[in-house]
């Protein structure tokens, strides 16, 4: 019986946040003159605990159009008392994913207890803002801003709401654009246009990436690129003493009033990747005519690349599939490393005789492809594909990728492209901190990319960005055929001829524990931040490339 009631109450919850969202959808399908008003139900109890109500501004801001609303009563939802962790609960390190934060942010879940409540993720943010003040304090004289950008999660727009108070409440403007990709958001760092407040100071991706619908998470930006690990422990160790050492009343102060402004940035960043394409194939306005190219978004956030990327450039995307935002994740993953998911887009192609098919992720930080005759690029062959077409603009450049790819891959990038191949330790930011590092000591590297489908060009700044690779794969489509060449997606199959290819890929993921006293006293780290492999994990270390160089050569 109780059981039969706890399933009840989580359908109910997942009702409400489903109904939020998809009333965020619509509002946001109507373009960024509308006023956006949210509608949340009161919080009670837990550390930042309020009774009130808070008065917000929102300025809705176009590039032809800025309008000031009052923005109503708003009051904050999130889970009842008994789910809010408690000050000696609250565990902000445990929330640390390498270089982002993730949590469990939707209740239900057996043996999975929220802790990305909106007191910590209010808190979280405050700190963040605090980082940035702080690395910023040459500029105190400025007005700093930060964006906030979020994927289709059913979680999103309490957890906006959350960030947006924690931001103000340091006295940093907040500028949210809604449903986004993570590349976006950091390229609004960048980007430098009065008429939609950029460049912003900093940014915040609200994202759990192709994690099931109860996490969610956050990814923070600044013109110098993601934070680090180490940014992040700061970051969380700080957001701990926020939240230890705020009282009611200081925090009913800090919500008195707050100013957020909302800018549909994603017209500006979808508008760049269509440029890049129409520049690399001569300045033709659709260079992409007549190509029937097909996208599998997941239900996330990259539904945008169909009707503002590729349409503009001419394409037929007829047969494209799960655009619509859905933060339940019905269909399948958002993961391009997932076989269900590469199934879904290879059949797509199959059935609609599409030249080419592309898959992202939920936030579009990672991507793949499919050609017309239904081989994948994910992967060993997806690198192989990106590093072809750099290493045509960049004689003999250095590939950096993680650990696990395959020997042949090595040998096709030295032996058939002429460039150089350095494997580092996994982890997308590794990877690319170490491309950076490369070039900073003299030696050339243009692409950092990861098996997981996480690449990063230098011509982009270092930015991970799922869809802008995927231009550089339509920038191939687009010259060869201002050039006269044909055969749809051909070009892009005939760039990966010699691979070798193992028969068979086993990947085994190993937890190890760190704590363990056959690991104390230093190094042994199966990637350690020497290089180092030793004790037990070597052993593991050489059983797995043993198999790897054994499937490989098999037949």
């Amino acid at each position: 019986m109780a059981a039969a009631s706890g399933m009840i109450m989580q359908n109910i919850f997942i009702a409400k946040q489903y109904q939020k969202n998809s009333h965020f959808v619509n509002r946001y399908r109507m373009g960024c003159s509308s006023p956006y008003v949210s509608s949340m139900l009161p919080f009670q109890g837990g550390k930042f605990a309020w009774d009130g109500t808070t008065s917000m501004q929102l300025v809705n801001v176009s590039k032809y159009q800025r309008t000031s609303v009052n923005r109503g009563l708003v009051l904050c939802n999130a889970a009842p008392s008994a789910a809010v962790p408690t000050l000696e609960k609250a565990d902000f390190l445990k929330l640390q994913n390498g270089s982002d934060i993730r949590g469990v942010a939707v209740a239900g879940v057996e043996g999975e207890p929220v802790n990305l409540t909106e007191p910590v993720t209010e808190a979280i943010a405050a700190a963040f803002a605090a980082w940035l003040k702080d690395k910023k304090k040459e500029e105190a004289s400025r007005h700093l801003s930060i964006s906030i950008g979020h994927d289709s999660r059913i979680s999103a727009q309490t957890l906006q709401d959350a960030v947006s108070r924690g931001i103000s409440s340091v006295g940093v403007d907040v500028i949210q654009y809604g449903l986004a990709s993570t590349p976006a958001m950091f390229n609004s760092t960048l980007t430098e246009d009065d008429a939609f407040l950029c460049p912003v100071d900093g940014s915040i991706m609200i994202t759990a990436s192709h994690l099931p619908y109860n996490r969610n998470g956050f990814k923070f930006f600044t013109s110098a690129g993601g934070l680090g690990k180490a940014d992040i422990k700061d970051i969380l160790e700080l957001a701990a003493d926020i939240f230890k050492n705020s009282s009611v009343e200081a925090y009913a102060r800090n919500k008195a009033s707050a100013s957020v402004k909302r800018v549909d940035y994603m017209t500006v960043y979808t508008s760049n990747l269509v440029k890049a394409v129409r520049r690399a194939a001569g300045n033709i306005e659709k260079p992409l005519e007549g190509f029937h190219i097909v996208v599998d978004a997941g239900n996330g956030a990259g539904g945008f690349f169909a009707a503002k990327v590729l349409e503009p450039l001419g394409a037929i995307t007829s047969g494209s599939q799960f655009l619509e935002p859905d933060g339940l994740f019905p269909n399948h993953i958002p993961n391009p490393e997932d076989k269900v998911a590469m199934k879904a887009i290879t059949q797509a192609v199959l059935d609609n005789e599409a030249d080419l098919g592309i898959i992202f992720d939920t936030d579009v930080d990672r991507s793949a492809a499919v050609d017309s005759a239904g081989r994948e690029f994910n992967r060993n062959r997806l690198i192989a594909l990106m590093s072809a077409i750099v290493l045509e603009e960049h004689p003999g450049t250095t590939i950096v990728t993680d650990s696990v790819t395959s020997d042949g891959l090595t040998t096709f990038i030295e032996k058939k492209l002429g460039g150089k191949h350095r494997r580092f330790k996994r982890g997308y930011k590794n990877v690319i901190d170490e491309a950076i590092r490369l070039n900073s000591t003299g030696e050339e590297s243009h692409l950092a990319i990861e098996t997981s489908g996480h690449g990063a060009l230098k011509e982009n700044h270092w930015l991970d960005d799922g869809a802008y690779l995927m231009v550089k794969v339509l920038n191939k489509l687009a010259s060869a055929r201002a050039s006269g060449a044909g055969g749809g997606s051909r070009v892009l199959t005939d760039l990966v001829e010699g691979l070798e290819e193992a028969a068979v890929a086993v990947e085994l993921r190993l937890k190890i524990n760190q704590s363990h006293s056959d690991l104390k006293g230093g190094s042994g780290c199966l990637g350690s931040e020497d290089g180092s492999f030793l004790g037990s994990r070597s052993m593991i270390l050489f059983f797995l490339l043993t198999l790897r160089h054994q499937l490989t050569m098999m037949p």
